[in-house]
């Protein structure tokens, strides 16, 4: 009976809340957070960083392990492409897509261009990255560089996409957006699942907060709502041990105009 009556007024509470535009969810626990937060917490594998783009929004930290790669994948362009600039400069040629965009700000013979958003699967304005990656290298074997930008669809290719073409890239340079709903327990299952999955082939090697966005706390635990990890391929790692000193001396504010933020000790420590 008394757990008829929790329920029944749980039900009510929601319904009160939905009518008044508001959408009550239940909480996710402090734990299965922070464990998360372990397992993503970034590690020093034998191999310097180095920043790549722009001094703010568009740069990025990777590995320096470059060598050997020809191919960049890089969904998202919005009006910046200093990231996919600097990689031509080492004869890295970039495929770009975004169908908000007619095409790259930067014009160069090294750059490829569809107007198509990413996506889970093919229609109209949408191509998977495994598609596009068949469409221009169906046979090539060799690492790959994936930077990806697109505004909270990257859960849903990454979950879309084969572990045999997320293991063809080296390095992953991806901003995961609406970190804040980690504390919605239904949604938490669906990001932590995306984060798993990288985990398998991946370490993780950076994260920085983007302080174009807020950050949320309860109490030991804060989440910045977006951030851009830095991934390196394990095969590739000559060691692994914890990074420990956060910002990294070449991080930078995406906004200048934005409060600065740093990534918070919880991820770290």
């Amino acid at each position: 009976m008394g757990l008829g009556i929790k329920t029944a007024s749980r039900q009510a509470f929601r319904s009160v809340h939905f009518a008044l535009g508001f959408h009550a969810v239940e909480q996710t626990k402090s734990a299965d957070i922070l464990g998360l937060m372990r397992k993503l917490r970034p590690q020093n594998c034998g191999i310097e960083l180095i920043r790549f783009g722009g001094s703010g929004d568009g740069g990025y930290l990777i590995p320096d392990d470059l060598g050997g790669i020809e191919y960049c994948f890089s969904p998202g362009v919005n009006t910046v492409s200093d990231f996919e600039n600097q990689l031509a400069d080492r004869k890295i040629k970039s495929f770009l897509a975004d169908f908000s965009v007619d095409a790259p700000p930067i014009f160069r013979p090294e750059f490829v261009f569809d107007k198509k958003f990413l996506g889970a699967f093919d229609r109209e304005h949408f191509i998977t990255l495994a598609s596009w990656k068949d469409k221009y290298l169906r046979n090539y074997t060799g690492d790959l560089i994936l930077q990806m930008d697109i505004e909270g669809a990257e859960y849903e290719v990454i979950l879309s996409t084969p572990d045999s073409v997320l293991d063809q890239f080296r390095i992953l340079v991806i901003e995961f957006h609406c970190l804040d709903r980690l504390f919605d327990a239904f949604v938490f299952n669906l990001l932590s699942s995306c984060f798993e999955k990288l985990l398998k082939s991946f370490h993780v090697v950076h994260i920085h907060p983007d302080n174009r966005g807020e950050s949320v706390r309860r109490g030991d635990i804060e989440v910045p709502i977006m951030m851009e990890f830095t991934f390196l391929n394990k095969r590739r790692a000559s060691s692994v041990r914890p990074q420990v000193t956060f910002p990294h001396e070449l991080d930078a504010d995406n906004s200048r105009t934005a409060r600065h933020l740093t990534l918070p000790k919880c991820w770290y420590t």
